[in-house]
Parts: structure tokens; C-alpha cells; sequence
């Protein structure tokens, strides 16, 4: 509430106004969005490898407390056991197809997560950042498909007679991956 002037021209009260606390908590549709994207992840893992995709699962429930907490090491814990999954269901002889939805799924669900994160320090829950968040969740997914296209071209291409090089192109089109989200 404003200083009040009475009729004698005297200040009333002089407590300013403090404004109300914001809720630095990240907006729903960025937790939503994050967790689809894990989930995806964990499917898609767990049609590779039923290790693997379980640890990838572990990963989405570890996503989930991140954003809760508003942890940014939690988030980051999270997505390198989902990467630890993914080398589990890679190592148990998944195909390379549902790992690789399940690697750029596994990146947007974190890219998501840790942006949720900071919109919520920056602008608050109660914000409307519904488009910011779409169009970031969009773009990080749309980067990611067509990291995997171009990785996923190379190794086709390569797989019958140099697996080692194959495997070579797969890792660099990871760091691709990586660097592009970043």
C-alpha cells in the first residue's frame, strides 16, 4: 500500500510495498515436456536393452526430482546415469535405432529440464512462457533429429565394411549432438 495522505496534508503509514515473493519454481509445461521427452527416452531404451532402458528410467525419475528441487547437479546427475543407461543397452547389443531416439529424447528431456530452470529463476512460474518453452522444447528436438539423421546416414553407410569407423562416426556425431544443444 502507497504512503496515504490524510486531509490535514500528514503522510499516513510509511511501510512500503514489498512486492509479493515470485515463484522460482519452472514452469509446468517445461516439467511436462521434460518428462515426456524422458519417457520417450526410457521406451525407447527399453526396447534396446531391458538394462539399459530401466536405467534410462532411473534417469527420468532422477529429471523429475531435478526440476522439483530446482537442482541443476541433479539434473545433470540424472542425465549422466541416462547416458550410463544408454551405454548399458549399446554394451547388451540394443539396435542402434531406438538408441539413438532414445540419446536425443534423453538430450531434450535435460536441455528442457535445465532451461524450465532457469525461466522459472528468471521470470517465475507464473509467467507466460508457454511459447519460450515450445519453441525452445521444438528447436532442441529438431537439432537432435537431425544430428541422429546425419549419424545415422554415416553409419549405414559405413556398417558393412568398417564397424570400427562406423562407431568412430557414431561418438563424433554424439559430441555433434552435444555441442549443437549447447
Amino acid at each position: 500500500m502507497s504512503a496515504e495522505r490524510s486531509i490535514d496534508g500528514d503522510e499516513g503509514p510509511s511501510d512500503p510495498i514489498e512486492p509479493p515473493e515470485r515463484d522460482a519454481r519452472p514452469p509446468p509445461l517445461a516439467v511436462a515436456a521434460s518428462l515426456a521427452a524422458a519417457g520417450v527416452a526410457s521406451l525407447a531404451a527399453l526396447l534396446a536393452a531391458p538394462l539399459g532402458g530401466t536405467l534410462v528410467g532411473v534417469a527420468a525419475v532422477g529429471l523429475a526430482a531435478g526440476s522439483t528441487r530446482r537442482s541443476p547437479r541433479t539434473l545433470s546427475w540424472a542425465a549422466g546415469a541416462g547416458v550410463v543407461g544408454l551405454a548399458v543397452a549399446g554394451y547388451r547389443g540394443g539396435s542402434v535405432e531406438p538408441l539413438l531416439a532414445s540419446g536425443v529424447a534423453l538430450a531434450v528431456a535435460w536441455d528442457v529440464a535445465d532451461h524450465g530452470l532457469s525461466v522459472g529463476e528468471q521470470v517465475g512460474r507464473g509467467a507466460r512462457a508457454r511459447r519460450n518453452v515450445a519453441v525452445h522444447a521444438g528447436t532442441s528436438a529438431l537439432v537432435g533429429a537431425l544430428a541422429v539423421a546425419v549419424a545415422y546416414g554415416v553409419y549405414v553407410a559405413a556398417a558393412g565394411s568398417q564397424p570400427v569407423a562406423a562407431l568412430a562416426l557414431l561418438l563424433f556425431g554424439a559430441v555433434a549432438l552435444a555441442s549443437a544443444l549447447r
